[in-house]
């Protein structure tokens, strides 16, 4: 294995563990909802990454971090787990996670958006024109054909598709915090950082809306658990962790490109597994919208 693509390799890897995750925490979040699956599975990634930092750092919690690496990757755990999960996984019981996942690829053009704006970037032709490969790819597979009386229809609920498209610009603030955030600091370290502010974030609003009674029932249900365990193994501790190793070893942009490639790798087990009707207009759509990823940054 050469060390120079260790990055682009940590990002594939990524890319299998989320799509795992994604599957398992559909399953779920169709059971229970979305607040009980995120502050459990944050939890207990919380406890999983604290274990591994004990282990490789002699350190549970990360103590050591600067306030910086705090400031920043707490703002980028609010972002990512609290506004972007909530609205990704309450987009699961709408659309799925197959579709969810497709939407999820405007996560890498709202980075580099954001870098242009923000941190004063260059946007070249090339990535404009990825951008419209990545909406048309998305556009193939939720628009239907029209119907009498409107100018446009889908094959999917509005609202999922919103939920979906809010949840990837949720990913994408995090992702451009955490790198800000991190720079060279222990990557297990700094996803628990980005956990505890997620755990805050969530343990805020089940107290202000009263949830905590359906978070209670939830830990008694073993399959339902079952499935928050293995999301919570492959998604927030080994899925993030993974990601930012990528983007500490490679660019944001080919992290991003990378890690993007679950709509793709979802279509099988969604079919296998969850009996979801699959069309060649979708597979189609789902490989243009990673292609489109992909001109961002090749």
């Amino acid at each position: 294995m050469e060390t120079a693509y260790f990055g682009e390799i940590a990002a594939l890897i990524t890319a299998v563990f989320w799509t795992i995750t994604a599957l398992a925490f559909e399953f779920a979040t169709k059971k229970v909802g979305s607040y009980p699956v995120n502050i459990i599975r944050l939890t207990a990634a919380f406890f999983l990454l604290g274990g591994v930092t004990y282990y490789t750092r002699d350190l549970f919690l990360p103590m050591d971090a600067s306030a910086h690496a705090w400031i920043w990757l707490s703002l980028s755990g609010l972002i990512g787990f609290v506004i972007g999960d909530y609205f990704l996984f309450s987009s699961y019981v709408l659309i799925g996670s197959r579709i969810a996942m497709l939407m999820m690829t405007l996560a890498p053009p709202a980075t580099v958006l954001l870098g242009y704006f923000v941190l004063d970037e260059s946007l070249s032709p090339k990535s404009i024109f990825g951008m419209l490969l990545v909406i048309f790819g998305i556009s193939l597979t939720i628009l239907a054909k029209p119907v009498v009386g409107k100018r446009i229809s889908f094959n999917f609920p509005i609202k999922g598709l919103v939920f979906a498209f809010l949840g990837a610009m949720g990913q994408a603030g995090g992702l451009v915090l955490s790198k800000y955030g991190m720079r060279d600091y222990d990557p297990f370290a700094a996803t628990q950082i980005r956990i505890i502010a997620g755990i805050a974030g969530f343990t805020f609003l089940i107290t202000l809306l009263g949830k905590w009674k359906q978070v209670a029932r939830t830990l008694q249900q073993t399959q339902i658990m079952a499935g928050i365990g293995i999301g919570s193994f492959f998604g927030p501790f080994l899925g993030v962790a993974f990601s930012l190793i990528a983007i500490q070893h490679t660019s944001a942009g080919i992290a991003a490109t990378l890690m993007s490639i679950v709509p793709v790798l979802i279509i099988a087990p969604a079919h296998f597994i969850f009996k979801q009707k699959i069309t060649l207009k979708e597979i189609i759509g789902a490989v243009i919208s990673v292609v489109g990823v992909a001109m961002f940054f090749i």
